[in-house]
């Protein structure tokens, strides 16, 4: 009966990591780093202050862990929207999802990479080890969409493309003219569309 009743309270503990985690995840595409506090995820998953050193050493693991999970969130989106495309239209498929309004509006559930770019270079060495992996995987995908994958000009290629998109975002995300931003989104996607990538 013991250990079914810490069975059940390692359980409930890993729900609520999992929720701070989540919450921190949104938090951070949403606010920044810097505007991530601890008291604040604690209040939005519905615990109190206290709790956190149960599930975190410090506010950088948390960070550490929330920029991890929003790399996944954000590569399982893609990964699904390549999934779902016509044969040879995933790469189009996925520029078209990565620099719609909806994208740009949705910053919370966004890519991490647009939403934190200028700011994870300031970040404690896990935070940046978690955004190198996530570029590098992002590198990988797209270039796998590509008929000369494995080959070198296919992952340049790709490093171009992750840098276009990325920057066409976090610049259409600053500007506070909706016409150019529509602009800057519109132009990467016809250029990286028509550019024979």
């Amino acid at each position: 009966m013991r250990s079914l009743r810490s069975s059940a309270r390692a359980a409930a503990k890993e729900a609520t990591h999992e929720r701070i985690v989540g919450v921190a995840a949104r938090a951070i595409r949403r606010s920044g780093y810097g505007g991530t506090g601890v008291a604040d995820i604690m209040k939005e998953a519905g615990l109190t202050h206290g709790g956190f050193y149960s599930h975190f050493s410090s506010r950088e693991a948390m960070l550490a862990e929330a920029a991890r999970r929003a790399c996944a969130e954000s590569a399982a989106a893609v990964a699904e929207v390549v999934a779902s495309a016509p044969p040879g239209q995933a790469l189009a498929s996925m520029l078209g999802a990565y620099l719609s309004r909806e994208h740009l509006e949705r910053v919370d559930v966004g890519c991490p990479l647009a939403a934190l770019g200028s700011e994870t270079s300031r970040q404690v060495p896990e935070v940046r080890r978690v955004a190198t992996r996530h570029i590098k995987e992002m590198i990988d995908l797209i270039a796998r969409q590509s008929p000369d994958w494995g080959q070198p000009a296919a992952h340049e290629r790709a490093m171009v493309i992750i840098a276009t998109m990325v920057g066409a975002l976090m610049l259409s995300r600053a500007v506070d003219e909706p016409g150019l931003s529509d602009s800057l989104r519109e132009a990467a996607l016809k250029f990286l569309t028509s550019s024979g990538h």
